[in-house]
């Protein structure tokens, strides 16, 4: 038999908080499985994307970059931004690369719009990208990244010749 002090509204709502608490937790709990199971079933496609990006930086030349390159103020941002976002890659390996292309002549706009493509936009990591955060959003970021790369790299270039 319930004692008076059970049925008081104090216990009822500490009793309904406990609920509310398990249930939080297993939520939670379940939260967390699913999230590790997700990263567990994805882990194939991202470690094959990182040998494929590791893969192309290593097999295609600095030299050859840069000859794709036709020295045109205009056209060259373009193609940089192409060119970064096809190819992708990590930041330490595009600011070697970007050094390299300023060495050899290619102008700060187009090495700038070549870096933030590289590092923000990702055709290679796209099929991943969508399977993991939905093909709608992918599209929108990264087509959203490929055209923010020209104004960034614009506003780079008038912010380094300011100083």
């Amino acid at each position: 038999m319930n004692s008076p002090k059970d049925n008081t509204p104090d216990s009822n709502s500490n009793k309904q908080s406990s609920k509310e608490s398990n249930s939080k937790n297993q939520s939670l709990k379940q939260i967390l499985i699913k999230s590790a199971m997700s990263l567990y079933n994805s882990t194939p496609i991202l470690i094959a994307i990182i040998l494929f990006i590791g893969l192309a930086t290593t097999a295609i030349s600095k030299k050859y970059y840069s000859s794709l390159f036709s020295e045109n103020v205009f056209v060259d941002p373009i193609i940089g931004d192409i060119l970064g976002s096809i190819l992708a890659g990590n930041p330490v390996t595009s600011y070697i690369l970007g050094g390299e292309f300023l060495k050899q002549g290619i102008g700060l706009i187009t090495v700038t719009a070549f870096i933030v493509a590289w590092v923000t936009v990702g055709i290679i990591q796209y099929p991943a990208e969508a399977l993991l955060l939905g093909n709608k959003f992918a599209f929108y970021r990264n087509i959203s990244a490929f055209v923010l790369a020209i104004f960034v790299a614009i506003a780079t270039v008038l912010v380094v010749d300011l100083i």
